[in-house]
């Protein structure tokens, strides 16, 4: 949900060139889409705030015209501050789509999965395909919140503000939300997984014990999000542009056979492959754009 295209770095002001977040990001649909009327920039959180902070991220926007951002779904929290509200939006399981127009602001935290849990106090998965008011889970400091950090212009200004929130919870590094993170990584970095079973020996955690506490503090079934990430890696080589031979990328992604891979693609994408590759842009320069 991050919002969304890559990231322009052109119109950045040299103050917010600080602590920037250069890799990649995965999981924007047509990530060589860049228009230079919209900035989007990621920022890597404070030291202490690592256990549960994957980064911050801001997207501003001048439009003549709409312009339609999609991301695949990542099984992660985000806290949104835009137009004067906050929202948390839980893990989604669905593709996010928005629309842009005119001119406006959006900041957000992007936590880790499983990161989020130690400020809730009760399962992730409760709040899995939902947005809701963050002043629901913090009441009225959810409002101070928001006039606080969208007065600053400065984006270290607005992180400062988010930081000092987040440490004002008083988060203690839980073991299992530990544990979930690294399970989660694992499971997004290596491809060879495709069974829940393979990180049940892995790790030497009980399946039941696996499911039950995935779901707790990530919020969606372990085995969701390992075809996830398999998709988001198909989405990252058709973006590159080094793959067009659907049955090699079934085989490398360790899929059963090219149909399942695209019934899979479609189902979340809303295209084939092969019509998601024909529609996308030509990847812009790598001094012009990144990816979330």
């Amino acid at each position: 949900m991050e919002m969304l295209a890559n990231a322009h770095r052109t119109g950045l002001k040299k103050r917010d060139m600080v602590n920037l977040r250069r890799d990649k990001p995965r999981g924007v649909l047509h990530s060589g889409d860049v228009t230079p009327e919209m900035v989007h920039a990621r920022y890597w959180p404070s030291p202490d705030l690592v256990p549960f902070v994957e980064h911050y991220w801001t997207v501003e926007w001048d439009l003549d015209a709409p312009l339609r951002r999609e991301t695949l779904p990542h099984p992660v929290v985000h806290i949104v501050l835009e137009n004067g509200e906050a929202t948390l939006t839980g893990p989604s399981t669905r593709r996010f789509v928005t629309t842009l127009a005119g001119k406006g602001r959006v900041f957000g935290i992007k936590f880790h999965p499983g990161g989020f849990r130690p400020f809730l106090g009760g399962p992730v998965s409760a709040y899995a395909d939902r947005t809701v008011a963050l002043g629901e889970i913090f009441r009225q400091d959810a409002a101070d919140l928001v006039r606080r950090a969208l007065a600053r212009d400065a984006h270290a200004e607005t992180i400062a503000v988010l930081e000092a929130f987040l440490r004002e919870r008083d988060p203690r590094i839980d073991a299992t939300a530990v544990s979930m993170a690294a399970i989660a990584k694992r499971m997004a970095d290596d491809r060879e997984i495709t069974r829940i079973e393979q990180i049940v020996r892995e790790f030497g955690i009980g399946l039941r014990t696996l499911q039950r506490q995935f779901r707790d503090y990530v919020g969606v079934h372990p085995k969701w999000a390992i075809q996830r990430y398999r998709l988001h890696e198909a989405l990252a080589r058709i973006d590159d542009g080094t793959m067009h031979d659907w049955a090699t990328l079934a085989s490398d992604l360790r899929y059963a056979d090219q149909a399942h891979l695209i019934r899979d693609f479609k189902k979340l994408v809303g295209l084939t492959p092969a019509e998601y590759a024909r529609a996308a842009p030509r990847a812009a320069p790598a001094d012009t754009a990144a990816r979330r």
